[in-house]
């Protein structure tokens, strides 16, 4: 690869910085290893509470600022249906999760029993910033708030996986308990100019302007088509650690970080997005074979 300069994880770590977030709390780093960190190695049912509909700052726990852009972002929601469709499957926005941290980011429902995928660099830059007791609260595109605990973190591949360990009640649960919309990972890449959707959570602070607090007006939660446009040419598809390997066309802004990237025909997950090539255009992902190395063993199957 010699496309530069490239919007890495770098980049977007140094905006953030010169905008003003909070660092995780440190782990002792030689109960891991350099780039792959995880707590078990097959998930294992987890008890999933009930969080109230109406949600007071003494659950949460977290700053007021934070906890006022949680329900500003529920809010926004709940006001705006989903929009997104395929011919086959879940609605690829109904599977789609929100961060309610103010620098955005994005995941996906991808096993019913609430196992979540999005970019490591959405839960830590590096080892040394991973707090593997953090609770992340994210949000459904139903506008369900859910606290999630990450459970395998790789920043090679550039993924983490997330357990839901309590959520509010979404309206097709019913009795029978916690079922969450979720996608399912596709066996291989698709085709090259095969069609996608992209469901992202593009932030809502323009990081792009020297004025700090312009808005940009995009919605909570924005779908955007393209097209799969293959791997970048010499990169191993398993490291996406700079850059990510897949390559694809859809729109993104900063925050679509973890967002699914869908095969309109089939209604499975191919990708996430990762990143984008500054000077080409194209954005870039993690594809679906680094997915399904990451996930192997962890529970993640199908029936």
């Amino acid at each position: 690869m010699n496309a530069s300069p490239r919007r890495t994880r770098a980049q977007r770590k140094q905006l953030l910085s010169v905008h003003g977030s909070s660092s995780a709390t440190a782990i002792d780093l030689t109960t891991v290893t350099e780039t792959y960190i995880l707590t078990s190695s097959t998930a294992s049912p987890t008890l999933i509470s009930l969080i109230p509909d109406s949600l007071p700052r003494s659950y949460t726990n977290i700053p007021r600022k934070d906890h006022t852009l949680l329900l500003q972002k529920q809010n926004l929601l709940r006001a705006s249906p989903s929009t997104a469709s395929v011919s086959a499957g879940p609605s690829p926005s109904s599977a789609a999760l929100v961060f309610a941290q103010p620098e955005a980011g994005t995941a996906v429902c991808i096993h019913p029993s609430g196992l979540l995928l999005t970019c490591s660099h959405c839960i830590a830059e590096t080892p040394s910033e991973l707090d593997l007791d953090k609770t992340h609260y994210l949000l459904f595109a139903s506008g369900a708030v859910v606290a999630a605990r990450c459970t395998a973190w790789d920043g090679k591949r550039d993924l983490a996986l997330l357990q839901i360990t309590a959520a509010q009640a979404l309206p097709s649960n019913g009795s029978e308990g916690f079922r969450f919309p979720a996608l399912q990972i596709a066996q291989e890449a698709p085709k090259v100019g095969t069609k996608l959707l992209c469901v992202g959570h593009p932030g809502s602070e323009d990081l792009e302007c020297e004025e700090e607090g312009v808005a940009t007006g995009y919605d909570v939660l924005h779908v955007s088509s393209g097209a799969f446009r293959g791997y970048a040419e010499g990169q191993d598809v398993q490291d996406n650690e700079e850059i990510g390997a897949l390559m694809h066309d859809c729109w993104t802004y900063w925050g679509h970080s973890g967002a699914p990237l869908v095969d309109v025909k089939t209604g499975k997950l191919v990708g996430v997005h990762s990143s984008w090539d500054e000077e080409s255009g194209m954005r870039r992902g993690v594809g679906v074979e680094a997915i399904r190395e990451f996930v192997k063993g962890r529970g993640v199957v199908w029936r």
